[in-house]
C-alpha cells in the first residue's frame, strides 16, 4: 500500500501540512543551498492565507529563506475549481515563494491553468521528453510550448531527462535547466551526486533543477 493511497478527504489537509515542514526541515538538516520543489495538494487548501501560516513557520525555524522554496502544483492531480488554484498561487507568490506547475502536458490544467496564472516556471513531463531528440511531433510541440512560455516570461525545466540525445535536442532548444536519471538518481533523505557531463561543440554547460 503506497502512502498516497492512504490519503483522502478527511486527512489531505493534514498530509498537505505534514510534507511540507518535513521537507523544508530535512532541507535544512542537509545543508542545501539550492532551491527545493514541494508539491502541494490544491484541493487540500480551503483559505491559501491560513494554509500557509505552517510553511512560513517552518521555514522561519529552520532558517530556510522563503525564496528558495517552489510551491509545485502537479497536473496528476484533477483540479476542482481552477480561478480557485490560480489564487493560491497567486497567495504564494505573494508571500515570497516561486510556484511551479508540474508535469506540464500530462495532466488535467494543461493551458487552461496557464492562461489564469503565469508560474515561475513550468516543467515539461517527461512523456513529452522521451525520445525527442528522434520525434519531430514531440520537437513541434515543445518548441511551441518555449515559445509561449518565452512570450509570458516562465521558465521552462525539462523533465525525465535519460540519454545524452534528450539532452542534447534540449539544450539546443533552448533550455537550461533540466532534471533526470542522466543526471543523478533521487535519494531517501539524501542529495544526490550529479555527475559532470560535457557539452561537445557547446560553449557552457546547462543547470541542473532537482526537486
Amino acid at each position: 500500500m503506497t502512502v498516497l493511497s492512504q490519503v483522502n478527504v478527511q486527512n489531505r489537509y493534514r498530509f498537505d501540512q505534514a510534507c511540507r515542514v518535513k521537507a523544508i526541515r530535512q532541507a535544512a538538516e542537509l545543508g542545501i543551498r539550492e532551491r527545493i520543489s514541494i508539491n502541494f495538494l490544491p484541493n487540500a487548501v480551503y483559505q491559501p492565507e491560513v494554509c500557509i501560516r505552517t510553511t512560513l513557520e517552518a521555514a522561519r525555524v529552520h532558517e530556510f529563506p522563503l525564496e528558495r522554496i517552489i510551491f509545485e502544483v502537479t497536473e496528476g492531480e484533477r483540479v476542482e475549481d481552477g480561478p480557485w488554484l490560480a489564487k493560491i498561487l497567486r497567495e504564494y507568490r505573494r508571500c515570497g515563494f516561486l510556484t511551479a506547475i508540474d508535469d506540464f502536458g500530462a495532466g488535467f490544467a494543461g493551458l487552461t491553468l496557464l492562461a489564469d496564472f503565469q508560474p515561475d516556471l513550468i516543467k515539461l513531463d517527461m512523456a513529452l521528453i522521451r525520445g525527442i531528440d528522434s520525434c519531430s511531433t514531440r520537437q513541434a510541440i515543445v518548441r511551441g510550448m518555449l515559445g509561449i512560455c518565452r512570450d509570458m516570461g516562465v521558465q521552462v525545466i525539462a523533465e525525465g531527462i535519460e540519454t545524452a540525445g534528450e539532452r542534447d535536442f534540449l539544450y539546443d532548444a533552448g533550455i537550461r535547466l533540466m532534471q533526470g536519471y542522466f543526471f543523478g538518481r533521487p535519494t531517501f533523505r539524501g542529495v544526490t551526486p550529479v555527475a559532470a557531463s560535457s557539452w561537445p561543440g557547446r560553449a557552457g554547460s546547462a543547470t541542473l533543477a532537482r526537486s
